[in-house]
């Protein structure tokens, strides 16, 4: 596998291009920079800046475990819309024979995010440092990143491609984060994962591939596993037919129509969701601020069992321990933890009930998802942007507030057309927007809308012959 060495590697005959800097080096920023560079003639040079993984794998693929599978088919992972058929061949080139309907590793995905660089960093076009942006300073000719290293990288452009809001390690030692290191739990304790989406199995997949021989506790509001993946085929939908604009509960009146449909016709409610799926950004930017918070209370979660499915290899492990009694699942709300000891208690709180239980564990860990508050667990930069009013938090508060066009809208209310968002740092906007095949759509569409605005003399066209 080639890498791109995270350093200076830009060559003196690129340095007076138009130049474009992404601030985020995991599957977003990468999809973008490759978008941006796809065509040789393009008069334009990227800085790509990471200063926590591998270029390419950020939080979703930085996993070392083989278990760890992607949630989305082959045949839909490839950067290209244009080229389905790019991670395939890709795949086929390293000698994995896998097929278009096969659930590859993460970790897999996260080499091919990585190798998607190796060839653009030949002409000097890209450059990808290994450092963290503290600062983004605006100015009259566009932009500078300041780097904790001291450096300042002047561009036309910024593109955040931040990723998701991670909190910070639980000070107190008692509750590990689903994605912080730590030594394995002794193999006969329980382990309490707060949480039973997708971060969730990953957990309990890698404790069972490792041996552990203890219970298996999943703790969430509703004990609502993701659902399976089954073959099946989207089901064909216009604009004309959604319902744009319509209350939260039309919307979701117009999708059990469209499950009975897909049933209809032989199918499953899976081909509803899928047929939905490229109309949900037009339909939450054309819901109304309550209209979204209502969705999130109540709808969301429902919406993500479905829509976020498993593959089914996944979900055959977390059936037999769950058939097993190793794994079971608990519907209620976690209320802290505390310690004797060397034990860990669990305090949690059963759904509709108002007395608090304890568990007694080896180890709790939260996978309790994405949404967070933006503000309290804000990078330096994105808290710096906060302070600055160059940002602002959107109204139903999942992120920063974003045009439709991925301009940061700041605190007056005006976008700046400067600095873009892609990726999760964008779903407060697109709210479906952490699946690759959402945001290689997104990238394409910011690449060519960028390339037009920084180097109006190309052509704005990033497709390869």
């Amino acid at each position: 596998m080639k890498t791109i060495p995270l350093a200076d590697t830009s060559a003196p005959h690129a340095a007076h291009l138009p130049h474009v800097v992404i601030i985020g080096g995991g599957a977003s920023g990468v999809l973008l920079a490759a978008h941006l560079l796809r065509d040789p003639a393009t008069p334009l040079r990227v800085t790509v800046i990471e200063g926590r993984h591998m270029l390419g794998c950020g939080v979703a693929y930085s996993t070392s475990d083989p278990g760890h599978l992607l949630n989305t088919r082959v045949a839909n992972m490839s950067a290209f819309p244009d080229d389905p058929d790019h991670f395939r061949r890709w795949l086929a080139a390293r000698g994995d024979g896998a097929t278009g309907a096969c659930f590859v590793g993460r970790a897999t995905y996260g080499a091919y995010m990585t190798d998607l660089l190796a060839p653009l960093s030949a002409d000097g076009r890209l450059r990808c440092l290994r450092a963290t942006c503290i600062r983004l300073v605006t100015t009259r000719a566009g932009v500078a990143a300041h780097l904790d290293d001291g450096q300042v990288v002047p561009a036309d452009r910024a593109v955040l491609a931040t990723g998701h809001a991670l909190p910070e390690p639980d000070p107190t030692g008692l509750v590990h984060g689903a994605w912080q290191q730590a030594a394995p739990p002794p193999q006969g304790g329980r382990v309490v994962i707060i949480g039973s989406g997708l971060s969730m199995v990953d957990q309990a997949i890698s404790l069972l591939s490792h041996g552990h021989r203890g219970e298996i506790v999943a703790l969430s509001r509703r004990a609502q596993l993701p659902r399976v993946h089954a073959t099946g085929a989207p089901l064909s939908i216009t604009r004309a037919e959604v319902p744009l604009g319509a209350p939260v509960s039309s919307v979701l009146s117009w999708l059990r129509d469209l499950a009975a449909r897909a049933e209809a016709q032989g199918g499953t409610w899976r081909d509803a969701v899928d047929g939905a799926r490229p109309h949900l950004p037009a339909l939450w930017r054309a819901m109304s601020v309550a209209d979204r918070a209502r969705f999130l209370r109540h709808a969301a979660p429902w919406w993500e069992v479905h829509r976020h499915r498993l593959p089914p290899e996944s979900a055959a492990i977390l059936q037999r321990a769950l058939d097993s009694g190793q794994m079971r699942q608990l519907a209620g709300r976690f209320d802290g933890a505390s310690r004797e000891g060397a034990i860990l208690r669990a305090h949690w709180r059963p759904r509709g009930a108002d007395r608090i239980l304890t568990l007694d564990a080896a180890r709790i860990v939260d996978c309790s998802g994405i949404r967070r508050d933006p503000r309290a667990n804000a990078t330096p930069l994105v808290a710096e942007l906060l302070a600055t009013g160059r940002a602002r938090i959107d109204p139903v508060r999942i992120g920063l507030d974003v045009a439709a066009d991925c301009a940061l809208i700041g605190a007056d209310g005006r976008p700046d057309p400067r600095i873009r968002v892609i990726g999760p740092a964008s779903r407060a906007a697109f709210w479906e927007i952490t699946a690759i095949p959402d945001i290689r759509d997104q990238a394409q569409t910011l690449a060519v809308a960028l390339i037009r605005d920084v180097a109006p003399h190309q052509q704005a066209a990033t497709a390869a012959p």
